[in-house]
């Protein structure tokens, strides 16, 4: 287990945040006439569409609605179809929506066990559940914290379900998720990992400090990087009801056309390959009808957008020290 230092050297932190939007050098594009722009997921072989489905669409769906969904998805480009245990019961309704496209499309998945027994039974029952003999991409999900790592990487952890799920080939590619840039970086300091997901919004990059330091290191080492949180406005205010919460959206999300327009841009402008918008099925529909043709950011949007994000309550804050 490596114990580097984590971020390296974040006293450039503001110099890394020059580098972004850094066009997107070293990621093939590709164009089709009425459907999402596919992107080079690093150096997997991979091409995935510029949004992806994040599980939570389907969850507490009907098995039509669910299949409605996703063919939804698929009719808009949608190639990329994310989904996790924690999800309720989107396993179960995303695998039979999946069915008729399984071969067409990439399939991830991840798992909250940090142990090699729980990880190696949490994959086996993902695998039934979703219809499927392997996964494209396999994920440690929701890293927080240094123990997470620690605990995946000693003897007995997770990543020896991984490693050996490898080379059964029930796993094709191998990945994490993180909502800290600590677990981020010590996860790449142990591990060459093909993708990392994570955080990417206007706010917690701007007012947050938080994101650029992954992605710096995680472009210069050619992983695939999938951005989560991109429609993201802050946390809710204090007091906010449930009532006056949007469903599946634990977070504050942009609900307004443009604004949702703007915050994904802003994490496709940066060497990102994919954005997973928020589960709600309402905000996954308009992320999928505002982006037919992408438009990276331009040096005036930049700009004007640093400027107002800047002045907002981050979701996620990363303090270096």
């Amino acid at each position: 287990m490596k114990r580097r230092t984590f971020i390296r050297n974040t006293a450039g932190a503001a110099g890394m945040l020059s580098l972004f939007p850094a066009g997107l050098s070293g990621i093939t594009r590709d164009y089709v006439p009425g459907k999402l722009e596919k992107r080079s997921l690093g150096r997997t072989g991979l091409k995935v569409s510029i949004i992806g489905f994040g599980g939570i669409v389907v969850r507490d769906a009907t098995p039509q609605q669910a299949s409605d969904r996703v063919k939804e998805a698929i009719d808009h480009g949608v190639n990329l179809f994310d989904v996790a245990p924690t999800y309720g019961d989107a396993e179960e309704k995303l695998g039979p929506a999946l069915r008729p496209y399984r071969n067409d499309v990439i399939l991830a998945c991840k798992t909250q066990r940090r142990d090699r027994e729980g990880a190696r039974r949490e994959l086996e029952e993902s695998l039934e559940k979703l219809q499927t003999d392997h996964f494209d991409l396999y994920q440690f999900h929701a890293v927080s914290s240094v123990e997470d790592v620690e605990r995946i990487f000693a003897s007995g952890g997770a990543i020896e379900t991984f490693l050996e799920a490898k080379k059964e080939g029930r796993i094709r590619h191998i990945g994490f998720s993180a909502h800290s840039v600590e677990a981020a970086m010590l996860l790449m300091d142990n591990y060459d990992f093909d993708t990392v997901m994570f955080p990417v919004s206007p706010s917690s990059w701007h007012a947050g400090n938080f994101g650029p330091q992954v992605l710096q290191r995680a472009h210069e080492e050619q992983k695939g990087i999938l951005a989560l949180k991109s429609m993201v406005r802050g946390p809710y205010p204090e007091g906010t009801t449930q009532e006056e919460r949007v469903p599946k959206a634990w977070y504050q999300p942009m609900t307004e056309q443009e604004e949702a327009r703007t915050g994904l841009r802003f994490a496709l402008s940066h060497p990102v390959t994919t954005a997973i918008p928020p589960g709600n099925e309402n905000l996954f529909r308009m992320a999928l009808n505002i982006l037919p043709e992408f438009e990276p950011l331009g040096t005036d949007e930049v700009e004007s957008l640093k400027r107002h994000a800047s002045q907002q309550t981050p979701l996620f804050r990363y303090q270096e020290g």
